[in-house]
């Protein structure tokens, strides 16, 4: 059997130690990485969202502009004032709407990096002794 000295030992800790530290270095590595890449798809995800949602808002206003139009041509002659109130009245009352909507939707919004912070949380628990 080979004895070892205590300089051998000592050697073979500090290795353990640098190849501890090596695969602490690399894990948060990729965490990092994931983080990133979550961040980025994110990103990119509300970019389209709000592409569309312009795009959706510009054709839904130019035809509704024309439908008002046509409601108020049509009521010209007989309840003009009244067909604008009224169409008035309800623009207010779906902006109104909408706006509510959009603020009840901002406030229950997922969790943002909720895969980042479940595999951190799967780290400290592999990580931290029984």
């Amino acid at each position: 059997m080979p004895e070892t000295t205590p300089g051998e030992a000592g050697s073979g800790i500090l290795r353990s130690l640098r190849n501890l530290a090596g695969t602490l270095v690399a894990l948060l590595h990729t965490r990092l990485q994931l983080l990133v890449t979550e961040i980025e798809e994110e990103r990119l995800r509300l970019l389209q969202l709000l592409f569309w949602a312009a795009a959706a808002l510009l054709f839904f206003a130019m035809g509704l502009q024309l439908l008002v139009l046509l409601l108020v041509v049509l009521f010209w002659e007989s309840y003009r004032v009244t067909a604008i109130v009224v169409l008035a009245g309800v623009f207010m009352a779906l902006g109104i709407f909408m706006a509510i909507r959009v603020r009840n939707r901002s406030h229950a919004r997922p969790r943002l990096l909720t895969t980042s912070l479940g595999e951190l949380a799967k780290d400290k628990e592999q990580l931290t002794p029984r």
